[in-house]
């Protein structure tokens, strides 16, 4: 019997001959980590609804603690709800501006590009803002054709990209040139936006600062 406690199978052990003999549990550890993963911190577990539910059979202590665990999981739950609620870039109507754009969230940017869509330059940049819609949805990206919004708005001056936060323009970038230039990058873009704070990027330095670099070179 290979699970035999003898003294030949030792030997057999300790030439590889048997497997190793399996420990026996220890049965108070298995008591420690059953306390530890049933019975401490259950509303660790539990969504607000169950916490609510659950208040009586907490102590101060533990009412302490589910109120911090509370409050983190209700930014959770918010941080999802604005995830879901944006993360795309959305057409809106001049109508709709000041509901969309001046009344957003206090705590909410909102980027919005005026353009319009005979102009090559204008469809590049929604295409790019599209992405970056994606990749940070806590910011709020709509579009509009500026017809809808400024009438007689010169085409000189367009894409015309706003950044608004609180009620407030807190950058702006008009014309070809302001918003990048016709071989405009989506990471250029993105330099661009959080530069004003609008979103947070990974990017670590602008990446047209080797062709800016060169342009002051050749100035000189």
């Amino acid at each position: 019997d290979p699970n035999e406690d003898t003294e030949w199978n030792d030997v057999l052990r300790d030439f590889g001959i048997l497997p190793p003999k399996e420990k026996p549990k220890d049965e108070i550890e298995e008591m420690i980590t059953f306390f530890l993963f049933v019975l401490v911190k259950p509303y660790e577990r539990m969504n607000l609804k169950e916490l609510k539910e659950a208040e009586d059979d907490f102590d101060e202590a533990d009412m302490k603690a589910v109120e911090m665990y509370r409050q983190q999981r209700l930014q959770e739950w918010k941080h999802l709800q604005r995830r879901q609620k944006y993360g795309e870039l959305r057409e809106i109507s001049g109508e709709q501006y000041v509901k969309e754009v001046t009344n957003a969230p206090e705590d909410v940017w909102v980027i919005i590009h005026l353009y319009r869509s005979s102009i090559p330059m204008c469809l590049l940049v929604n295409q790019h803002l599209g992405l970056l819609a994606r990749r940070f949805p806590e910011a709020k990206f709509v579009k509009a054709v500026v017809n809808s919004c400024i009438q007689n708005y010169h085409d000189r001056c367009l894409p015309t990209i706003f950044v608004y936060k609180t009620g407030q323009i807190k950058g702006r970038f008009i014309g070809v040139a302001e918003c990048g230039g016709i071989n405009l990058k989506v990471e250029e873009l993105e330099w661009k936006l959080a530069e004003v704070g609008a979103i947070k990027t990974d990017l670590e330095e602008n990446p047209k600062k080797d062709i800016m670099d060169m342009m002051t070179f050749s100035m000189q």
